[in-house]
């Protein structure tokens, strides 16, 4: 009897675990609706990467938004600036759309990880948290640099060793204006300041 039971507990622990870890239904827990600034903030910390939309300068669609997958960070797990970090080459061709008009706009979804998917989610639904960031790119050097490296090479390891001989070089993301959906009701703004003085996970006393 003792046998048979001991495979059950197992497995009651288990279930237990995975619904009250701190992912919540996946890694994490999402801040309530309502804190906006704080949900900008934890969407852009746990994704993996955007879609960068451009204004193309490359023929036949001069002129016309374009939009590319881009792996981003803001900092290592648990440390988050808020500010989306790019590793990229001039080969690129958005890259080449940001050197005539640096400015752009990143969305970001947690139908990116797996919170939705395990929550029921459509990636369109409002529950399915996403942002839009306003803004423009710009390289950048120094401490900055070496933070951006940081960012991006611990949670991209791949990125150690890309071709060296693409020129690689660090880029942020300038935020201008924060566009959120997370729930139903319509999208939400959010200031650069709002968005910066947020923190993506409650601190523990």
């Amino acid at each position: 009897m003792i046998a048979l039971w001991r495979p059950l507990c197992v497995l009651v622990l288990g279930l237990f675990l995975v619904s009250f870890s701190p992912c919540g239904s996946s890694r994490f827990r999402i801040p309530p609706h309502d804190e906006v600034a704080r949900v900008a903030r934890f969407v852009a910390h746990e994704v993996d990467w955007a879609s960068m939309a451009t204004i193309s300068t490359h023929k036949p669609v001069v002129g016309q938004p374009f939009s590319n997958v881009f792996s981003v960070s803001d900092g290592p797990r648990g440390s988050s600036s808020g500010v989306p970090y790019m590793y990229l080459t001039r080969m690129e061709i958005s890259v080449q759309d940001l050197e005539v008009s640096p400015v752009a706009s990143l969305s970001m979804s947690l139908a990116q990880t797996d919170y939705c998917r395990q929550q029921s989610f459509d990636p369109q639904s409002p529950l399915c948290a996403h942002i839009i960031l306003s803004g423009s790119m710009q390289e950048v050097n120094g401490t900055e640099a070496e933070f951006a490296k940081k960012a991006l090479f611990s949670r991209h390891p791949e990125m150690i060793d890309w071709p060296s001989d693409h020129n690689w070089f660090f880029a942020k993301f300038n935020i201008t204006q924060v566009w959120v959906l997370d729930y139903f009701g319509g999208v939400k703004t959010v200031t650069p300041d709002e968005y910066f003085q947020a923190t993506p996970y409650r601190k523990h006393h």
